[in-house]
């Protein structure tokens, strides 16, 4: 029996899109559902501008994960992505070690490099880029290490401009 692995791969590439999108979509939302929250706990993190860095956070968090769900744009989405969950990770979680149960940055690190990993890999048939015939120019190994980069670059800039260590 011959096997459809493109099929398989185009399920793989919706599935991981799916994770990624859904994931960033749900935070994005709770953000915003929790402006004033959000904004002290930015505040508290040592975040100047902590209410527009809510709103930006949202913001970035649902545009991003909304692209990834549909396919659209991937590596530039897959970049927003790693740039969120790095700053989360420089801000937030690197201090506490690896492990999630301790605040760690495990869980950034792994949804970081599942975003480059389908910046590499392409969104498969069943997406936006493909319908636009973008799928084959936007995939491989320079896209992922583009959107690695790209999202590095960016959350240090965010970083630098927008953060100081907490006391």
């Amino acid at each position: 029996m011959q096997r459809d692995a493109t099929g398989g791969a185009d399920l793989a590439r919706l599935l991981l899109r799916s994770m990624i999108g859904g994931t960033m979509i749900a935070h994005g939302v709770r953000h915003a559902r929790t402006l004033a929250g959000t904004a002290g706990w930015f505040d508290s993190l040592g975040f100047r501008h902590a209410k527009l860095q809510a709103k930006i956070s949202a913001t970035v968090e649902i545009s991003s994960g909304t692209a990834l769900l549909a396919g659209a744009a991937t590596p530039v989405a897959a970049s927003a992505v790693i740039g969120t969950l790095a700053v989360a990770a420089g801000s937030v979680h690197r201090p506490n070690g690896f492990f999630i149960v301790d605040e760690g940055y495990e869980y950034v690190l792994a949804l970081s490099i599942a975003a480059a990993s389908l910046a590499s890999l392409g969104p498969g048939r069943l997406s936006v880029d493909h319908a636009l015939g973008l799928d084959d120019r936007v995939t491989g190994r320079a896209a992922g290490l583009g959107a690695l980069l790209l999202g590095g670059a960016g959350a240090l800039a965010h970083l630098k401009a927008f953060w100081t260590r907490p006391e």
